[in-house]
C-alpha cells in the first residue's frame, strides 16, 4: 500500500511541476489577448448614446432599440463581454493553479 501512494505522490507531483506552469503561460496569455482585444472592441464602439428622459431615465423603446444587438454595435458589445467573461475565468483558473503549485 505504501508504494502505491508513493506512486501516486510522484505522478501528482509530475503533474504539477509540469503541466502547472505550463497552462498558467496559456492563461496568462489569453488573459493579455482579451485584454487587448476588449480594448479594441470598445474603442470600435460608436459613442451614440440612445439618451433618454434625463429627470426620469426612460429610454423610448423603438425598434431600432428593441433590435440593436444585430447592429455593429450590439455585436462589439456582445464580443466585448465575452471576452470579459474569458478574462474572468482565466484569472480564476490562473490563481487556483497558483495555490495548487504553493501545496506541492
Amino acid at each position: 500500500m505504501n508504494f502505491i501512494s508513493m506512486l501516486a505522490d510522484d505522478i501528482q507531483s509530475n503533474f504539477v511541476t509540469t503541466f502547472l506552469p505550463i497552462l498558467r503561460y496559456i492563461l496568462f496569455f489569453l488573459i493579455v489577448a482579451s485584454a487587448i482585444l476588449i480594448i479594441i472592441t470598445t474603442l470600435m464602439q460608436s459613442n451614440d448614446s440612445q439618451g433618454g428622459d434625463p429627470i426620469t431615465g426612460g429610454i423610448q423603446e423603438s425598434y431600432y432599440a428593441k433590435n440593436k444587438g444585430g447592429t455593429r454595435d450590439g455585436k462589439l458589445r456582445i464580443v466585448t463581454i465575452v471576452f470579459a467573461c474569458i478574462i474572468a475565468v482565466s484569472v480564476i483558473i490562473y490563481f487556483v493553479t497558483e495555490l495548487f503549485n504553493k501545496t506541492a
